[in-house]
């Protein structure tokens, strides 16, 4: 079972200040297995902890205001533009945006794809043209593959137009 250093600090802090302790802090750092100048150096860093710690409370808040403006979820990119945009700025970094969602846990919604484009792929209309050069382009020439196409073109020309004398005039009747 591995204990964090800083659990350690926590706990040698905590038996130093017991009642009945006989103990000296150089013999509970010797116990636990760390260095007294380390345990001095946390207990200094102790009032910057809690600092920081305010600061990410508070910069958290804009966060979640930024986040709950238009009532939609956005991510790190478009909260960090957001918070851009309030009077005054806020110039807040992307990386301790992301690090602040991550530790309060602040989770973004995904974005999902677009239904009729979804649909459209599992059509999958208008996705493919007839291959009807087969692939041989340099055994009939350039002009033949044009010559091909614009017979292909005539051809659907005059579909088009057996088709609307079968059915008549699109608005027949409409005045």
């Amino acid at each position: 079972m591995s204990v964090t250093t800083s659990t350690k600090y926590a706990i040698i802090k905590e038996m130093a200040g017991r009642p009945g302790n006989k103990l000296e802090t150089k013999e509970l750092c010797e116990i636990a297995g760390v260095s007294r100048s380390g345990r001095n150096r946390s207990l200094k860093a102790e009032l910057v902890r809690q600092q920081r710690e305010e600061r990410d409370k508070a910069d958290f808040a804009q966060i979640l205001a930024a986040y709950s403006c238009r009532g939609c979820g956005e991510d790190g990119r478009g909260i960090q533009m957001r918070l851009l945009r309030h009077s005054p700025p806020v110039l807040m970094d992307l990386k301790k945006v992301s690090r602040l969602m991550r530790k309060y846990g602040l989770l973004c919604p995904i974005r999902k794809a677009n239904p009729y484009r979804r649909m459209m792929k599992a059509l999958k209309e208008n996705n493919y043209a007839a291959n009807i050069l087969n692939r041989e382009f340099k055994e009939h020439g350039a002009r033949a593959v044009l010559q091909l196409l614009s017979m292909f073109e005539a051809f659907v020309a005059l579909a088009a137009i057996i088709i609307y004398a079968n059915q008549g005039p699109p608005l027949q009747g409409v005045v």
